[in-house]
């Protein structure tokens, strides 16, 4: 118990760290952006920390010690590469609009009704990621307590902690603690995997237990059914956290739009990088204690490493190592509970209600709390679906539904309304087809619903017709206005 007592100072810690934060909370910017005001540093652990969730410490090994490294293309590979594609071709250009949220975009490029359902499209795909890092907070806290705490009741609690200081601080809450908690996650974990690797025997054992069970193939067996469902996994969260409001507010609250570029690029690289060490320390353990490994492999692979850690390390580094995993939950669940929120009052709530600033931030505490109450709710009806399969399951409304209307807009100056509305007709049609029928175990659902979309927007786009035109010619009149609408 002295390990729980340990962590549950820790979580009051970081409430303190919170709500010290909400004291700079005055207006809807605040709360939304922390006033656009972040240095570097901040953009990149915000970034950091916000993608270093559950999956990465819990999910992400499981994946790699079953499947290797063909198994976690999704996650990190492929959510790493959409921070690193943000930073390059769409933070600028968005920094220079001042926009609050993604769903401003779409308001401005194609008008209202598609931002209502482009933003109803990006809100949906959070309720799998937040509820993974609910089911996360369970499953560490039910450990830590040595089944004492139940997983239900454990993340009940976890959801009421992040949402104490989440609530009343926003985007300079979130800021703030993901600060603190990027520095126990790089430390914590560094200092379990130098342990790991001795207990293993050093670094060549470990990596000659992942080469003599193929653990690094990361390419998919050469066929078109294999690279074709390679494929879609890779793009599920590479394409699919690219229209999404967290990587937005992250790129929109940076002081200045080379902050707004480099910042995305640095935090998606580094997380790369260091979403490697879980999964080094998961095969460490399967060398160092084969047996305990060998036992969860057949039940649940995401437990081999919090059960390693909680049998075979001294307390100091248990402390450590599930402070990290705390951090990194906390972390992702404060940010992925603050978007869609946020984008929900923002982008779907005004064009119903007449909202002031203040009603504004009102309505966006109290979104805030309903959307929790209801992720708790699916969380608890979802608990024992892999963690992994949560947060990837998450990615696939954005793929079809914004996508495409995003980087089109922004690139092509032809895109439509009408082809926003016929891509996302022809996607969703594509994407059900291939889901509810034996046509989608030869081409996946994901790959073949993207694609259509894509098509879709330029055909609707190119097609000869009154609304076309019109459309093509507000944006050449207006564009100047919509992209530079605030000094960058």
């Amino acid at each position: 118990m002295k390990l729980a007592i340990f962590v549950g100072l820790y979580l009051l810690c970081t409430v303190g760290i919170g709500l010290y934060a909400a004291t700079r909370v005055k207006s809807t910017s605040d709360y939304a952006l922390a006033g656009r005001s972040l240095p570097l540093v901040m953009v990149v652990t915000a970034t950091f920390a916000t993608w270093f969730g559950s999956e990465s410490v819990l999910g992400t090994p499981g994946q790699f010690i079953k499947n290797g490294l063909e198994g976690v293309v999704e996650e990190p590979v492929g959510s790493s590469m959409a921070l690193i594609l943000v930073g390059v071709f769409f933070a600028r250009k968005l920094y220079k609009m001042s926009l609050l949220t993604v769903g401003d975009f779409y308001r401005r490029r194609y008008g209202v009704s598609v931002e209502l359902v482009c933003s109803i499209f990006v809100v949906l795909s959070y309720l799998g990621w937040v509820a993974a890092q609910v089911a996360a907070l369970g499953l560490v806290m039910h450990i830590l307590t040595e089944g004492y705490i139940s997983v239900s009741v454990a993340m009940i609690i976890g959801t009421i902690v992040v949402l104490i200081y989440t609530v009343f601080g926003g985007m300079w809450s979130v800021a703030l603690t993901d600060f603190f908690q990027m520095i126990i996650i790089v430390i914590g974990l560094a200092l379990v995997a130098v342990f790991a690797s001795s207990m293993a025997g050093g670094v060549q054992n470990v990596t000659s237990y992942a080469v003599d069970h193929d653990l690094f193939r990361f390419f998919p067996e050469n066929s078109v059914k294999g690279w074709l469902f390679w494929i879609s996994a890779a793009i599920t969260m590479m394409i699919g956290s690219i229209p999404q409001q967290d990587v937005f507010q992250r790129v929109m609250s940076a002081k200045t739009a080379r902050i707004a570029c480099i910042g995305p690029i640095i935090g998606g690289s580094f997380y790369l990088v260091f979403a490697a060490i879980p999964m080094f320390i998961v095969v460490a353990a399967s060398v160092a204690v084969p047996d305990m490994a060998a036992g969860l492999m057949n039940t649940d692979p995401q437990e081999i490493l919090p059960t390693f850690i909680k049998e075979h390390m001294p307390l100091w580094l248990r402390i450590l190592f599930f402070g990290a995993v705390l951090s990194a939950v906390m972390s992702t669940a404060s940010a992925t509970m603050l978007a869609p929120t946020t984008t929900f009052v923002e982008n779907v709530l005004r064009n119903i209600i007449p909202l002031s600033d203040k009603r504004e931030l009102r309505a966006m505490r109290i979104s805030l709390i309903i959307f929790a109450l209801g992720v708790l709710a699916y969380s608890l009806s979802m608990e024992g679906t892999p963690i992994y399969e949560l947060a990837a399951m998450a990615y696939q409304f954005p793929v079809i539904g914004a996508f495409w209307p995003l980087t089109l807009g922004l690139y092509w100056k032809r895109s439509t309304t009408f082809g926003c509305w016929f891509s996302i007709f022809v996607g969703t049609v594509v994407w059900s087809y291939l889901t509810f029928t034996t046509m989608g175990e030869e081409i996946p659902a994901l790959l073949g619903g993207f694609v259509a979309a894509g098509l879709a927007q330029v055909v609707g786009s190119l097609i000869p017709m009154k609304m076309n035109r019109e459309c093509v010619k507000n944006w050449e009149e207006n564009k100047d206005k919509y992209l530079y609408d605030a000094a960058a």
